[in-house]
């Protein structure tokens, strides 16, 4: 029968304000559902629910056209919804238009925010160019030039700058993945790699962050002590005035942001052309020299650069003051200022003049040499102690290649600026690629050619002047280039360094608080709280605490190594994220961003980490331990997330490949360890009943190798779902609260009998299996009224035999210790009565590898028979042990073949009618009734003949036991003598009794004796397991066996080896 649909046209709308969106869904809620559809059953998963799915619907629409689906509509939303909240999805930057406040007379508003509003060009690539551009090329980079010459510039911006662009690319792919909400950089790390990676990097970037915040006040004071106000210093040295001045500069800073982001907001743009001002006077410059010469002068003594700033004349009239001793001519001089002459040469020339070429290769020193012209000839003469007092202009600093590259590396980095505003972007999957990738071209173009320009225009003796103090006015080097005055570069460069300092400040703290809300770090929560408007003021406090820390080391160039290791360190794990999403392939692995590779983010990631090395080894290597340290703290002591991140899926494919490789080849004697199925019993309350078994368990394996913690449900899955979910959560959290490390499975089954061998059967996953079960002993399994309990587990040895797998049977597993406990003395006990592969004699050497039994003693004893040799036994086994490098003290005890005591008799009798009773007992209601009958019918009859029929034979004095009879009978036979008591008046029923069973019982008896007699006072007793009845018929016997041969110990450990050898002497 066709069904008629209704075509409903739909006009466009804009996307829906908060309020009506709110009015809609309080609409639909008191519309209702369909009062024809059923509610989903309790029963079933509860699926996860996701922030961008509704299940609200119309009852009466999808009711008449969607009747088909209408019980999936609790958990699965129609098609119109789910595009209905992704289009009015909107993911708005936290921290930072939530900041942007309207000021009213009651007090501060927020300024309602329809949407993300920023383009390319201003949301991430001028942010870029900002933080790109800075400190490092106005105040480092002619002094660079000038000491590595342009060659080995052009390879250090060259490595630097590729190191960057391939770092973008690699963020590019990650943020085109999918959404990237408010968060930037520390978000895309921590999903791509985890909550691990994410942390240590996410706390190494704020470290980065906040130490450039220090190298940006560190350059606002250099630019303001030495070119701007250089007569107000408080202290004699410049670092103590540097370290003074920062640090009000850096409390006024703090204040500004403190005050609210949006001041800074609205200055970026002023910062940003006091950059791009200060860049063009530059090229200016550069083309000023081709026309026209400018003024500034470098005054040389001979081949020497002397500080200008400190007289005003290049003459030697006015340089004797300096040279000598009473600042005449004609008194005694310094010999080189007698043999040398006075030389003035213009600081900046025209391109085409040459000079290029002295400034092309290299001129490293150490700290305090001269600093000499080339090509310039001077008269030598002997050092002299008083060259220090002397004007010349020395090297700071000892300069070589790598704490070049340690020291330039900061100007390359803010390519994360774009990916930081994410939230604010109205389209961050094409402007993060695009806006990032073109404002580093544009940097390293300006970089490239500043350095040509540098070694075309400027002389070389000034480049590596790097406070300027050759040049007479005392000004920029770089300065000496700009058009139409030097204070164009000084002014925009104190400006450049302020803004920048401030953006560190107002984005520092924000990390911090992303890292502290994520929860993965207990002890940074206290820096996610933040003011009713969101700015972050816990974490704004600490960044301003370790930026001054970084102030105080008082010198820019020591602080530019520090955050260059920061950095690079976040950039590896950027392309290390990259390469592995990209290697593993996963299915949410789909960027919009193509132009990629997982060898261009390997090629990164080595590049990141040659650097690190090659800047400063030791402060790689301190970075690298922090990072670790962070690593291992959050994976030990923070929360745990899942992420989807591309760790867990390489540890997948690692471990697929490791149970693979493990599946191929047998497992060697050598490695032979006990894998654990622990078989569990839950009570009424699911909640697990031996605890001990667990801290035995944790005690035997240390965390090593595989355990898997199973219990069984009896019912069907669909009606015990819920308590299968419980149970596995109850089962975890004692683990955790024992210590036990390892995997938790709860099946569902009809009867407990097929839920364990369906787990000795399929536990464990290819080559992680199990080779060993652990239970406990059934401690009631006699005083159960069902067979259940002891059939099930003589079931299960059997299952474990067939299965050739060892089987370990803790008895009395209350009273084994806890992992609390520390037993300060004290003895296990091995009993090798038979040879089962040496898991006997590997067991206590486990055990007490454990804290708790590492100061008990092992003895081992075996026993011996009237034809052993026992002297020569115990020789050889001490010899074995010597072999197996395992320190035991041996005994061998030695039985004899006695008769069989009336004690044993009394015991397999007593065992016969126990079972002959509890075969009675399971009769089935109506033959219970039929037998009640048939007596009823009997005792209507005469009592002569009723004695005639019902006189009881030899078979049939057994089903006369009642439980009660039973009782009294047991007790009565405990008490002494009995044996020689009753010994004449129940002779006639031994002769009945089954002879396998009395030798059974006799054994028991015997080596019960033995072993009381030796180990009652022992921590541990391990003891070979008989193996169980071929034959069901003996099952309750077998039963008894094992409590009569483990009667009257504390702690007994019953093992049965899986046949095969797990112990070897050979190395």
């Amino acid at each position: 029968m066709p069904t008629n649909f209704t075509v409903v046209p739909v006009e466009d709308s804009p996307l829906s304000e908060q309020g009506n969106d709110e009015q809609i869904l309080e609409e639909e809620d008191r519309e209702g559902l369909d009062p024809a559809a059923e509610p989903f059953s309790g029963e079933e998963t509860s699926r996860e629910t996701s922030s961008l799915i509704s299940t609200d619907h119309d009852g009466s629409i999808y009711g008449e056209n969607m009747a088909l689906y209408e019980e999936e509509m609790d958990s699965a939303p129609m098609v119109a919804s789910l595009l209905n909240k992704l289009a009015n999805y909107t993911n708005i930057t936290q921290g930072v238009i939530e900041h942007e406040k309207a000021e009213s007379e009651d007090g501060i508003k927020r300024v309602t925010v329809d949407g993300p509003q920023m383009g390319t060009f201003i949301g991430v690539y001028l942010p870029c160019m900002q933080n790109i551009l800075g400190v490092i090329l106005f105040l480092r980079l002619t002094w660079i030039v000038g000491t590595a010459g342009i060659m080995e510039t052009l390879a250090i911006v060259f490595v630097c700058c590729s190191c960057t662009m391939l770092t973008a690319i690699s963020m590019s792919a990650i943020a085109t993945n999918g959404v990237v909400p408010a968060g930037g950089s520390y978000y895309m790390i921590s999903r791509a790699l985890g909550p691990e990676f994410g942390g240590a990097v996410g706390l190494c970037f704020y470290l980065g962050t906040t130490f450039a915040g220090s190298m940006y006040v560190l350059g606002t004071m250099e630019i303001f002590l030495t070119y701007i106000m250089d007569n107000i210093g408080v202290f004699q040295t410049v670092d103590n005035n540097v370290r003074l001045y920062g640090t009000c500069c850096l409390v006024i800073m703090t204040l500004v942001v403190f005050v609210g982001v949006r001041y800074v907001n609205k200055l970026s743009l002023v910062f940003l052309s006091c950059v791009v001002l200060s860049i063009l006077a530059i090229y200016a410059g550069v083309i000023q020299t081709t026309i026209k010469a400018n003024d500034f002068k470098i005054c040389l003594l001979g081949n020497r650069t002397l500080q200008h700033y400190k007289f005003n004349k290049c003459e030697k009239t006015e340089l004797s003051v300096h040279f000598c001793e009473d600042g005449s001519l004609n008194a005694t001089c310094d010999e080189y200022f007698v043999n040398n002459n006075v030389t003035e040469i213009t600081v900046t020339r025209s391109m085409l003049s040459g000079i290029i070429s002295e400034n092309m290769w290299g001129h490293y020193g150490p700290k305090g040499m001269k600093m000499e012209k080339d090509g310039l000839s001077s008269v030598q003469v002997s050092p002299n102690t008083n060259d220090m007092s002397r004007p010349y202009v020395l090297h700071d600093i000892t300069t070589y290649f790598t704490i070049l590259v340690g020291i330039y590396f900061p100007s390359v980095t803010g390519i994360m600026a774009g990916s930081n505003r994410s939230g604010a972007l109205r389209d961050p999957q094409r402007s993060i690629p695009t806006g990032t990738i073109l404002a580093i071209a544009t940097t390293s173009f300006i970089y490239i050619s500043c350095v040509v320009l540098f070694g075309a225009c400027i002389e070389g003796v000034a480049l590596r002047d790097k406070f300027g103090e050759s040049v007479k006015e005392r000004t920029l080097v770089v300065g000496t280039l700009a058009w139409p005055s030097p204070w164009v570069i000084v002014i925009g460069s104190f400006f450049s360094c302020c803004g920048a300092g401030l953006q560190s400040l107002t984005g520092a703290p924000r990390i911090l608080q992303a890292v502290a809300r994520d929860g993965i770090i207990p002890f940074l929560q206290v820096f996610g709280h933040s003011k009713p408007n969101g700015e972050p003021t816990w974490a704004l406090l600490l960044t301003a605490v370790i930026c001054e820390i970084g102030i105080l080391i008082g010198s820019l160039d020591a602080v530019a190594p520090i955050l260059s290791m920061f950095f690079l360190m976040s950039y590896l794990f950027v392309n290390l994220a990259c390469a592995v999403q990209t290697l593993l392939r996963t299915p949410n692995w789909r960027p919009r961003f193509k132009f990629y590779h997982w060898s261009i983010s390997f090629l990164g990631m080595s590049l990141s980490l040659s650097l690190m090395f090659v800047s400063s080894w030791y402060y790689a290597l301190v970075v690298i331990v922090l990072a670790g340290c962070i690593y291992k703290y959050i994976e030990y002591r923070g929360a745990e997330k899942e992420w989807g991140d591309g760790i867990r899926g390489l540890s997948l494919n690692a471990a697929r490949y490791a149970l693979i490789k493990l599946e191929e080849v047998q497992p060697h004697t050598k490695n032979w360890r006990p894998q654990l199925l622990v078989f569990l019993k839950l009570d009424s309350d699911l909640e697990v009943k031996h605890p001990r078994l667990l801290s035995f368990t944790s005690q035997l394996k240390a965390g090593r190798g595989l355990t898997i913690v199973c219990s069984v449900l009896e019912g069907t899955y669909m009606a015990r779902g819920t308590d299968a979910k419980r149970s596995e959560q109850s089962i975890k959290a004692a683990m955790a609260k024992e210590k036990t490390k390892g995997f938790c499975h709860v099946v569902v089954t009809s009867n407990l009998r097929d839920g364990f061998s369906q787990l000795i059967q399929c536990a464990g996953l290819g080559g992680m299996k199990h080779n060993a079960v652990l239970l406990a002993w059934p401690a009631n399994w006699k005083q159960s009224e069902s067979s259940l309990s002891w059939r099930n587990f003589i079931e299960t040895i059997s299952e474990t035999t067939a299965a050739h797998q060892a089987l370990l049977v803790a008895k009395n597993i209350d009273q084994f210790p806890t992992n609390q406990d520390r037993l300060a003395d004290g003895t296990i006990d091995v009993w090798w009565i038979v040879h089962d592969g040496g898991l006997l004699m590997l067991l206590p050497f486990l055990i007490r590898q454990h804290k708790v039994w590492r100061k008990c003693r092992m003895r081992i004893f075996t026993v011996a028979q009237m034809d052993d040799n026992s002297i020569q036994m115990k020789k050889d086994l001490q010899m074995f042990l010597y072999h197996l490098r395992i320190d035991a003290k041996v005994e061998v005890v030695e039985m004899n073949a006695g008769d069989i005591s009336a004690f044993t008799y009394e015991k397999t009798l007593v065992m016969e009618q126990r079972s002959q009773m509890l075969k009675q007992m399971q009769l089935s209601r109506t033959e219970r009734e039929r037998e009640a009958q048939l007596i009823h019918d009997r005792n209507t009859k005469s009592h002569a003949t009723l004695n005639d029929k019902a006189k009881p034979t030899s078979d049939r004095v057994h089903m006369t036991w009642t439980k009660e009879k039973l009782t009294s009978e047991r007790n009565r036979l405990r008490e002494p003598n009995m044996a020689v008591r009753d010994i004449f008046n129940m002779k006639p029923e031994w002769e009945n009794l089954n002879q396998a069973n009395v030798r059974r019982m006799h054994t028991a008896v015997k080596l019960n004796e033995v072993v009381v007699n030796k180990s009652q006072g022992a921590q541990l007793v391990l003891l070979n397991m008989p193996g169980p009845p071929k034959s069901k018929g003996g099952d309750e016997n077998y039963m008894e066996f094992l409590e009569v041969l483990t009667e009257g110990l504390d702690r007994v450990l019953l093992v049965r080896g899986g046949g095969r050898e797990v112990i070897t002497i050979y190395s």
